[in-house]
Order: structure tokens, then C-alpha cells, then sequence
């Protein structure tokens, strides 16, 4: 049996074990799970992963959750090239305080003005309140200065001379609030420079083809209306403001 990931590339932490299995050229069985549609709700979805969250990965009996524990574990299963998760005790300890540290973070901080910009408005028809946006764009300014000043500081990567993981959980995550229009690159010359390098590393064509629905997002109207999810999602999303 094949290795199967269930992934939808809407989701950053998807589209980085999308890319590091092609990057590393292991061969695996796409199952698309379409969030927009809610199958991660459904009834098979269920019976792969009581937690309903993408990506989800399944090598023959064995099914792994979470795309940090997904990738560290496709880096020694496959044995990808050292520098992706280091066999250096230091080199992996600050991959590994990298991967800590995002949840809270970057991640936390760019989904947050991705579904802000994007989400809310599709599914209630309204603008987010303004003074919660620009709260929100402060965390996410907050959270790439850090990144740039503890994480990045004067490196090509974030540990060193190579790309790692965590060079690539940080760049599909800083991509979320990118797909809305933010330009997150603006008078921050360091990051972007950190993220040609991170494009160049992976392939151009590599990352646009992760990244093609992303950055796309005004599709998603279209998506969520067709397969019902609007009605379902919208006191949801009311609740947060009320």
C-alpha cells in the first residue's frame, strides 16, 4: 500500500508535507479532503482521524496526525538530506524551537488576519470591525519582527547555510496572509530575501503548484456556496464577534 496524505493545499500545514514529499521525491497517494466542503466532518474522514483536522497521514496500518510529527517523521523514515531535520544535537534543537515556537506565532498570528480578510467576510457578508483588524495585523507584525530578529538574524536560513524544516513551515505560514493581498515583504528586505531563497530552494514550479489555490482565494465564495458550508459556518463565525 502506497503512503497516503490527506491534504487540502487551502491549509498551510498541508501544503508543507505537500512540499516536502515532492521536494524529497517520496512517493505518496493524494486524497484531497476539501475543508470548504466539510468532508474533514464526515463519516470516512472520521473513521481515519477522530480529530477531523488535515493533514493526516497513513503509511499502510500506521496513521499519524499533525504536520509537524508528519514531516519529522517522513525526514527519518526516508532519510531526506541531514540539513532538513539536522543529526547535529544543536542544528535539530533550533529546528525544533522553531517548530515550537510558530504555533503561537506566526501561525496563530497569520491565520487569524487570513480568515479577518478572507473568511469573515465571505461567510457573513461583512467586513471584520476595524479596530479588530489592525489589533490583528499588529500580532502578525510582531510575530515576523521576531522572526526576523531571533529566528533569521544575519543567516541565509534559520539554521545556518541550508534550508530546514523550519525554513518551511515558516514560509507556507508568512504565504497565508500573502494570499489576501498583504504584503508582508514591504520595507522588510531580510525576509524577503529569506524567501526567494526558500523559493529557490524548493522550485519555482514546485511552490507555485502548492501554493496556485491559495492564492486564489477569491474563488472561495464561489466553493463554500456550492457545497453548503456558508449557513453551516456563519453562527459560528458570529459568535466570535457577539
Amino acid at each position: 500500500m502506497p503512503l497516503e496524505l490527506f491534504l487540502d493545499l487551502h491549509s498551510q500545514p498541508c501544503r508543507s508535507v505537500f512540499m516536502f514529499a515532492k521536494k524529497n521525491n517520496i512517493a505518496f497517494e493524494f486524497k484531497k479532503i476539501d475543508l470548504a466542503a466539510g468532508q474533514h466532518y464526515g463519516e470516512e474522514f472520521g473513521k481515519i482521524s477522530i480529530l477531523r483536522k488535515v493533514p493526516v497521514m497513513r503509511d499502510e496500518e500506521f496513521i499519524l496526525a499533525e504536520s509537524i510529527a508528519i514531516l519529522k517523521y517522513l525526514a527519518e523514515k526516508f532519510r531526506t538530506p541531514d540539513h532538513w531535520y539536522p543529526a547535529d544535537l544543536q542544528k535539530r534543537a533550533r529546528v525544533n524551537e522553531y517548530l515550537s515556537w510558530q504555533h503561537t506565532a506566526i501561525r496563530t498570528h497569520g491565520s487569524k488576519v487570513f480568515w479577518f480578510r478572507a473568511m469573515v467576510p465571505i461567510i457573513t457578508g461583512a467586513e471584520v470591525p476595524k479596530e479588530k483588524m489592525d489589533s490583528a495585523m499588529e500580532d502578525l507584525n510582531t510575530s515576523l519582527k521576531l522572526f526576523e530578529e531571533k529566528f533569521l538574524q544575519d543567516r541565509p536560513f534559520i539554521v545556518g547555510d541550508q534550508i530546514s524544516l523550519a525554513d518551511l513551515v515558516a514560509h507556507v505560514e508568512i504565504m497565508q496572509p500573502v494570499g489576501t493581498g498583504v504584503d508582508v515583504f514591504k520595507d522588510r528586505p531580510k525576509l524577503r530575501a529569506w524567501s526567494d531563497r526558500v523559493k529557490t530552494e524548493m522550485g519555482e514550479a514546485l511552490f507555485d503548484e502548492a501554493h496556485s489555490i491559495i492564492m486564489n482565494v477569491h474563488n472561495l465564495p464561489q466553493t463554500f456556496q456550492d457545497n453548503g458550508m456558508l449557513e453551516f459556518l456563519k453562527p459560528k463565525i458570529q459568535k466570535m464577534f457577539n
